[in-house]
């Protein structure tokens, strides 16, 4: 990430440190999109006193949390397109194909909330380094792998070090920059960098994977990992006050069952949603990826899946209650019920969870497409994502300077209903089309919804949170995030799974077949963009601007 590039974005005084943004709206001013309730408690703790910095030591703070958001999702692009490779490697059978990617989104979903409130109370600052040194070494570790096993293995330790690094993240910029335009840029480039290194991991795998290997690519990441690690240690502010950290206070100041039932929740829904929808067909080390559609969903109706999903249903509104109570009582609340009265939070949650299951499922099955069904190489599909990557980058940087200056449903709306024209193209397309007719144009859309929605809906959530519980508030959108990739690309693959398995070509594993059921789920993409599209029509028709600096 260019520290030049982050200097323009910010103006400066003559002191060379940061000049206040021109859209500014006074504590007590009416805010549509937060509750009375919400703004008296920011009012509350609006004494917070911002750390004094210059302009060069933003641009590196914000440079340092981009750069390690981007090498984390590096990692996993690069696992996306060389799995297969992977696979054949390291003795990966077939039955475990996906438990690299998936182990990932289930540790670090399940570890998200308690991670979040546990940064609350002992510090942002610490739980950020401490969740570096471990991510580290485990992409590190990644490498070196040498079984199925252990890369499964390091994986799973990798998604509960990134839980402790995404909320504090978001913490760390509430913490040093007051609302406005620094902030907003802070988020927009948290959001690029991970869309960022995703990209770029496909990209660079797919060079890697045909000239040294693709262990490289986890060595790189563990490298940028190592320096900025460093660099972090200095320049990142201390954390505000806090009342000193006590065994009582650790106990009372955390809602340890909440977040206890919550995380038992997601973990079963999550185990569900990535394991069941795929076959166990027990293929050996020459796996093809493709198999992970052509296979049954029969899985999913196996007992032990049927028992988790019984349970994590049961699970919700014993949830639901057990917040309430604390709410009741004035205690500890991991996400309060009255949040949920609020319509912009609704909103943004209910559009997370649609544009990254869609997102995501189109980054998976649009690289099958380009593989499978077009039988092009790794390198050659993951090069046709970087119209993407360029667009997406381009996009949470604009949202950062705009988003305070345009109303937020204006935003979202716009940009979700440019977004689902993606899945359309690739609805529509022949395969035996040029890439520049209508897949080009397929991925200059696809990252359209989710890069603006990520900044948009960063910036609301933690409005309606207190100042005191940020990192809390990060971990809420991350969740729904990652719970709503594992639920995309679940149904999408169950759906896929069933259309080709009932298609008339006798070969299911064949091309025409294949594309039988990729067809199908880009229409059903495309029907759940304009569904995300109307929840933001509905529920932020109030919700005004958003990132506006507060005198």
């Amino acid at each position: 990430m260019s520290s030049t590039t982050v200097i323009q974005l910010l103006s400066t005084g003559p002191d060379d440190t940061i000049t206040p943004a021109s859209s500014t709206v006074a504590v007590g001013q009416p805010r549509p999109h937060l509750s009375a309730e919400h703004i008296l408690a920011e009012e509350n703790v609006a004494e917070h006193e911002f750390p004094d910095l210059s302009t060069s030591r933003c641009v590196i703070i914000i440079s340092i949390l981009t750069a390690i958001a981007a090498m984390t999702s590096m990692s996993t692009g690069i696992l996306t397109v060389g799995l297969p490779v992977i696979a054949d490697d390291i003795g990966l059978s077939g039955s475990l194909l996906l438990w690299p990617a998936s182990i990932f989104a289930l540790t670090s979903g399940c570890s998200l909330l308690l991670a979040g409130a546990v940064a609350d109370v002992l510090g942002n600052r610490k739980i950020y380094l401490t969740g570096c040194v471990l991510l580290m070494a485990f992409v590190i570790a990644c490498g070196l792998a040498r079984t199925g096993t252990e890369l499964i293995a390091f994986r799973a330790l990798q998604g509960i070090a990134m839980s402790l690094c995404l909320p504090t993240a978001v913490s760390i910029l509430t913490e040093s920059f007051p609302t406005g335009k620094t902030r907003n840029v802070g988020f927009s480039f948290l959001g690029a960098g991970q869309v960022l290194g995703f990209s770029i991991g496909l990209v660079l795998g797919g060079l890697l994977i045909e000239s040294v290997g693709w262990r490289v690519g986890y060595y790189v990441c563990g490298g940028v990992h190592f320096v900025a690690l460093a660099i972090a240690c200095s320049v990142l502010p201390e954390d505000r006050k806090r009342e000193a950290i006590t065994w009582q206070r650790l106990w009372k100041d955390i809602d340890w069952i909440g977040a206890g039932i919550a995380s038992s929740c997601l973990g079963m829904l999550s185990y569900v949603l990535a394991y069941a929808p795929f076959p166990r067909c027990g293929i050996d080390s020459e796996t093809d990826v493709h198999s992970i559609v052509t296979g049954s969903s029969s899985s999913i109706r196996e007992p032990l899946n049927a028992s988790l999903t019984t349970l994590a249903a049961v699970l919700v509104p014993v949830f639901v209650g057990w917040v309430s109570r604390q709410e009741r009582l004035g205690k500890p609340a991991l996400i309060p019920n009255s949040l949920w009265k609020i319509p912009a939070f609704t909103a943004v949650c209910s559009m997370v969870l649609i544009s990254w299951g869609v997102m995501n499922s189109m980054e998976f099955f649009v690289s099958l497409f380009y593989q499978d069904v077009q039988e092009l190489s790794a390198l050659q599909a993951s090069l046709r994502f970087v119209p993407g990557l360029v667009v997406g980058f381009c996009l949470n940087v604009a949202t950062g300077l705009l988003v305070h200056k345009v109303p937020a449903h204006y935003l979202v709306i716009i940009t979700t209903f440019i977004c689902a024209g993606s899945p359309l193209l690739m609805a529509l397309i022949n395969p035996k089309w040029s890439y520049w007719y209508a897949a080009f144009w397929s991925m200059v859309l696809y990252p359209v919804s989710a890069d603006v929605l990520f900044t948009v809906s960063s910036l609301v959530i933690v409005d309606v949170f207190p100042p005191k519980t940020h990192a809390l508030a990060g971990a809420v959108f991350n969740t729904v995030a990652q719970f709503g990739t594992s639920l995309g690309i679940a149904i999408m693959a169950v759906v896929a799974s069933n259309v080709t398995r009932e298609s008339g070509n006798p070969n299911k594993e064949s091309p025409a077949a294949l594309m039988e059921g990729y067809r199908v789920i880009f229409w059903l993409a495309f029907a759940c963009m304009l569904f995300s599209c109307g929840i933001g029509v509905v529920g932020l028709r109030k919700a005004g601007k958003v990132g506006l600096k507060r005198e």
